[in-house]
């Protein structure tokens, strides 16, 4: 049975002007979402993962980004060439976003209820306010959020961490989206309410049958939520590949090195934790070549002086990497 890809990413690049000059926070960036599935993309802070993320949405701050090039297509259609009229009735009905901070992405003066009606206002506004309203309720419980009648009246400082996310998952699927990209959706929560977070979003999405791009820093998160994975570093994509293969046999020595960082019951206890040496090149004085060579143990010289391409290394697996076997 041939997957449908509901969102196909080709060519990426992304350039931010800055006081210190052009920088490409994203560049020849490739992926596809699978109609059904979670996509999750790893990386560290300033990767580009958000970057990407906010693209879709076309919520790049302007002027000072561009998309120099590149394609989003949302069901055979290009996001990026369409006019902002069109790109309403998209962004919130047909692709939505939870955003980083949701104490930052609420607006403070404005209580939950009035926030979450005017999603409907905006997309539904032939309803009568009341079924807004009734419909509003309904989407609060949805998101398990108990006496939602009471939630409604309160203001986002008045709710916890965990119910303000809760809250903005339930405007994010008000509209019953086709995708939903969720950015680092657990930061700042402590552990309990991340997994309740977590699982909340992935039981709604198999209830809904809707696509999710899962956004994060955490390998562990991604290999209990998604099928797919994206591994980006410093711009670009260093990795991709089903997460059950990925997991079992990365290839690129970044994705490598990740693996090998994370704690470890099996591991002997005080034992030194291995880490990747080294810093992110930073995106105004990018190497030559590979973006990883400065800090690769398996660095040779073509690595340095050639950008390594995306090359198949198995089924449904690439990876930008001279050295990689296949």
């Amino acid at each position: 049975m041939v997957e449908q890809i509901i969102l196909d990413v080709r060519d990426l690049i992304i350039e931010f002007h800055t006081e210190l000059g052009v920088v490409r926070a994203v560049e020849q960036v490739d992926f596809q979402l699978k109609k059904g599935k979670i996509l999750g993309i790893a990386g560290e802070s300033g990767c580009g993962k958000s970057v990407t993320a906010l693209s879709i949405m076309r919520l790049l701050p302007k002027p000072v980004s561009r998309i120099v090039q590149g394609k989003a297509l949302f069901n055979g259609q290009n996001i990026f060439n369409l006019p902002v009229k069109d790109m309403h009735h998209i962004r919130g009905k047909k692709i939505s976003m939870i955003f980083q901070e949701p104490m930052t992405a609420l607006n403070p003066v404005h209580s939950i209820g009035k926030q979450m009606i005017e999603i409907y206002k905006l997309h539904f506004s032939e309803l009568p306010f009341g079924e807004m309203t009734t419909a509003a309720v309904k989407m609060l419980e949805k998101v398990s959020i108990s006496d939602p009648d009471k939630v409604m009246k309160k203001y986002p400082h008045q709710l916890s961490g965990g119910m303000r996310q809760r809250v903005m998952i339930a405007m994010s699927l008000a509209c019953e989206p086709d995708i939903l990209i969720a950015d680092e959706p657990t930061t700042a929560l402590d552990v309990t309410v991340q997994a309740q977070i977590l699982d909340l979003i992935k039981s709604l999405q198999r209830e809904s049958e809707m696509s999710v791009i899962l956004i994060t820093h955490d390998l562990g998160v991604i290999a209990e939520n998604c099928d797919d994975i994206v591994v980006m570093y410093a711009g670009r994509i260093a990795e991709k590949a089903e997460v059950a293969t990925l997991f079992k046999h990365p290839k690129h020595p970044y994705t490598k090195g990740l693996l090998t960082s994370i704690p470890s019951l099996a591991k002997e206890s005080k034992t030194r934790l291995p880490t990747i040496k080294g810093n992110v090149p930073s995106l105004l004085d990018m190497p030559e070549g590979c973006r990883f060579a400065s800090r690769c143990p398996l660095v040779e010289d073509i690595c340095r002086k050639t950008v390594p391409l995306e090359r198949n290394v198995g089924r449904n697996h690439t990876a930008a990497c001279h050295l990689v076997d296949t």
